[in-house]
């Protein structure tokens, strides 16, 4: 058994993390609740509980906590608990099963240890979290995320009109972004002469892309394939580059299998991610409150974020769009 009480330094740190952790929070009815979402309530406290293991269980946790980066697991466990709500009504609603099998596949996979050396524990909260959480019920919501993700994948495309921004000539590419993504979502029509431009000049732009999900399955799980027609995203599509895709997604269909040719089919982890972005709308229906100590809803990472001004991305409804 590991001792942690013996390590002075590590036992202040984690004093600290808790005591900055258990701050005042602001705002009706969440000084308990770590998140409020449709009729269901995660508490403070429970967050707590489960930092206090990692602690105690994992070297990784007790990295952060020399860190002062405790934070990092509160935000990592409070939007599981957001994923978990939802994918949980989610399988009722999509009759979906969690095979007992892949479950204590799950199981088995949490139960190993992770790396404490050669990595970057601030690059390990969602895996610390999981491993802190009951392993049943972690488990569970991995195999349901899956089933969810196998259930539509081969049915999903979307039909969008984009443009791009690589370069930082005119400002922070985010920035940039942002900008177009305003521009795009000013009225029904207004992103269609902006994208002619862009493409005209040379850039990485078109009207009328048609992605079916199976032709690019890393995208399948992106913000592009969770929201409705009529709505602009925009987010860092190719990080290695710092590329930013400004998106009006014109046509989201969910229903019509797609037979294309595959070279590769989609990973166990891309199923996840398609899952976890089927439940997008789910959380936007159900309203998730994040109590502000630990930050925000980010729809396009679909975990939480420090704050509004660090989300990853950009979701805006398109102004005066009807649906059909």
């Amino acid at each position: 058994m590991i001792r942690i009480m013996g390590r002075p330094r590590v036992f202040v740190a984690v004093l600290l993390g808790c005591l900055f952790l258990a701050g005042c929070a602001s705002g009706p009815s969440q000084v308990r609740a770590a998140v409020l979402i449709a009729d269901r309530e995660f508490t403070v406290d429970q967050v707590q509980q489960l930092i206090d293991r990692a602690v105690q269980r994992e070297p990784a946790a007790r990295q952060l906590a020399q860190q002062h980066k405790l934070d990092l697991l509160g935000r990592a466990i409070v939007g599981q608990f957001v994923l978990h709500e939802m994918i949980t009504r989610a399988a009722r609603r999509e009759g979906l099963w969690a095979d007992p099998a892949q479950v204590a596949q799950a199981v088995s996979s949490l139960a190993q240890p992770l790396p404490t050396s050669g990595v970057d524990p601030a690059e390990l909260p969602g895996d610390i979290a999981l491993r802190a959480r009951d392993h049943t019920e972690a488990a569970t919501d991995y195999v349901l995320e899956r089933a969810l993700g196998e259930k539509y994948f081969d049915k999903m495309s979307v039909d969008f009109d984009y443009t791009t921004v690589t370069t930082d000539d005119k400002g922070p590419r985010r920035d940039q972004a942002q900008a177009r993504a305003e521009q795009f979502a000013a009225a029904p029509n207004a992103a269609t002469p902006l994208v002619r431009a862009d493409a005209s000049a040379g850039e990485d732009a078109e009207l009328g892309t048609s992605l079916p999900a199976p032709r690019s399955p890393t995208f399948a799980g992106s913000v592009l394939f969770g929201v409705p027609a009529g709505t602009v995203v925009g987010f860092e599509a190719d990080p290695s580059r710092s590329t930013w895709l400004v998106a009006v997604i014109r046509k989201r269909d969910l229903n019509s299998p797609v037979s294309i040719d595959q070279t590769q089919p989609p990973t166990g982890a891309q199923l996840v991610s398609v899952g976890i972005r089927l439940l997008q709308q789910d959380v936007a229906s159900a309203g998730a409150k994040i109590n502000p100590r630990y930050g925000v809803w980010d729809p396009v990472a679909m975990d939480v974020a420090p704050s509004a001004a660090e989300l990853s991305g950009f979701v805006l409804p398109v102004k005066g769009y009807v649906q059909p």
